[in-house]
């Protein structure tokens, strides 16, 4: 081990190239599984609480992202009398109107009823809970996930204010209506994390009172009539989408098909479920590429290891020649080139460790606020671990050329001088 250290040593440039060449590889196909797992894992657990998504008839993956993930929105609006129609409807236990149009610093404002923190659910199963505070005391009441409570370093008595549009996009903002923070939700690492939910009859009040004295063209109309309590679960005219949860899993066909079979207004039903497959379809593509562009990169990494060990070999046949003469069989220097190639493979996979948690430390608090995705731990997983190993393995494979060809050379061929 001396030896190949000393010898890694004297040709440290050329070995300090090949070890950042196999550490970016490694950050990056890290960084690339981790991104996708993380992806899929925050999508499944936001979509595991909901059996239905009812909203104005569109595309399945849009009204998935626009209520679930805050992300777009359902276009227009639906009527409030089809929440109604839905809790009379035989197998649904309980329904949760959404309202949607506005946002907060680039956070997505979700207008709702008190159900909506009784019955949701998420990361199979698990119930929202309040980290401080309760729901809505009043019309003017405001609940906010944990990111936000983060971020913007917002505490319980705190007044916001909301502006009409999505995303960071700001057409209106209503000043005229602050809300108050009653409650912060605990950290679920879903999309619910960087959320703020007002009242029902909050978020209708604040866009009528747009309505009534316009300063946008493109103010959302939200229905003629006003609520008297939407604190407490009464539906505003108007509402954006419902979500639905079944007292039978059986049911969701009969009320999907009278959702589609609707006549007063179109309807579209989407399980969640199904749609997030859908859109993994979509990305599936992006996905395979970015997966074979990292595998590329680590190939690349591991024929410039061989390349480096291999253009080594005629500057170093004297000092081979040298070794086998003090005693060193052939199998021994073998071992050394093979120890040489573990070593520089083993030393690139720890930089690019370093690599890749400096990234996540980066880019986890970037893409939970604007994606609700989170990036998790530093711990690396079962299939990240075999990974690194098997590029481990890899490497030493990577040696075993120029490591024949070492133990083809004999003593003679060192020692002697080539005019």
């Amino acid at each position: 081990m001396k030896l190949v250290v000393q010898s890694l040593l004297n040709r440290r440039f050329v070995a300090s190239l090949t070890v950042l060449a196999i550490a970016l590889s490694v950050a990056l196909i890290l960084s690339v599984e981790r991104l996708r797992y993380s992806a899929r894992t925050s999508f499944a657990n936001s979509a595991s609480g909901v059996d239905l998504i009812i909203a104005p008839r569109g595309n399945d993956v849009q009204i998935l992202l626009a209520t679930l993930f805050g992300v777009g929105s359902t276009g227009t609006g639906m009527s409030g009398d089809v929440v109604d129609l839905l809790e009379d409807m035989p197998g649904v236990a309980w329904t949760v109107p959404l309202m949607q149009g506005d946002n907060h610093k680039g956070f997505p404002v979700i207008g709702t009823s008190e159900s909506y923190f009784e019955h949701f659910k998420h990361s199979r199963g698990e119930a929202l809970t309040f980290a401080q505070g309760t729901p809505f005391a009043d019309p003017r009441s405001a609940v906010i996930g944990a990111e936000v409570a983060e971020r913007l370093g917002y505490g319980l008595g705190m007044e916001i204010v909301n502006a009409h549009g999505a995303g960071s996009v700001a057409l209106e903002v209503h000043d005229e209506a602050p809300f108050q923070v009653t409650g912060i939700l605990a950290r679920t690492n879903t999309a619910v994390d960087r959320m703020v939910f007002v009242s029902l009859q909050g978020f209708e009040e604040i866009h009528a009172e747009a309505e009534a004295h316009p300063a946008d063209p493109l103010a959302a109309h939200t229905g003629e009539d006003h609520v008297e309590n939407g604190v407490n679960g009464v539906v505003p005219a108007q509402v954006n989408a419902a979500y639905v949860g079944l007292s039978n899993r059986t049911a969701v066909l009969g009320v999907q098909r009278a959702i589609a079979t609707y006549t007063r207004e179109p309807l579209s039903a989407v399980m969640p479920n199904v749609a997030l497959l859908q859109l993994w379809s979509i990305t599936g593509t992006a996905e395979s590429a970015l997966r074979v562009m990292s595998l590329a990169v680590v190939v690349a990494s591991m024929i410039g290891m061989v390349v480096m060990l291999s253009a080594a070999l005629e500057a170093r046949r004297r000092e081979f020649a040298i070794l086998r003469s003090v005693g060193a069989s052939p199998r021994d220097v073998v071992l050394m080139i093979v120890t040489e190639a573990l070593l520089v493979t083993a030393s690139g996979i720890t930089l690019g460790l370093l690599i890749f948690w400096g990234a996540i430390l980066l880019a986890d608090p970037i893409l939970s606020t604007q994606f609700g995705v989170t990036l998790g731990n530093q711990m690396l997983g079962t299939s990240e671990a075999a990974l690194l190993l098997t590029i481990l393995c890899f490497g030493g494979l990577a040696s075993l050329l120029p490591a024949w060809r070492v133990y083809r050379m004999t003593l003679a061929d060192g020692l002697t001088t080539k005019l």
